[in-house]
């Protein structure tokens, strides 16, 4: 069962999807201390518990590691409404609740998304 990141685990996390290449604790630091006081160790910590969870993997660049996610954050989501679903009596009641709070513009991607699967998504020829 997948667990939701914590506040701090989720800033690494989103720090990391917005880079375009691996990047450094130290980098992931700058960035998050723009906005509230972080100690390196700290970071390093979360970074490399993420590393063990399976979420970020490192490259050796000198004489640090530079960190890459091992998954999109939109799989990370698609696995927390996933689970959301599973935790409900009627998966099809808790959809169209969801559905219904949608944005007009959401509504559609959603509607184009469903038109795009197959009809049966277990059996793709």
């Amino acid at each position: 069962m997948l667990r939701p990141f914590g506040e701090l685990e989720a800033d690494v996390m989103r720090v990391v999807w917005a880079s375009v290449e691996p990047i450094s604790v130290q980098r992931i630091v700058d960035i998050l201390n723009e906005s509230r006081p972080l100690a390196y160790t700290t970071v390093m910590t979360v970074t490399e518990r993420l590393r063990v969870k399976g979420w970020l993997e490192r490259v050796k660049q000198g004489r640090s590691y530079r960190y890459s996610a091992v998954r999109s954050a939109d799989d990370y989501t698609a696995e927390l409404m996933e689970q959301a679903l599973d935790s409900s009596p009627d998966r099809a009641t808790a959809l169209l609740h969801f559905a219904g709070r949608l944005e007009a513009d959401e509504a559609a991607a959603l509607r184009k998304a469903l038109e795009a699967l197959p009809d049966d998504p277990d059996n793709e020829h």
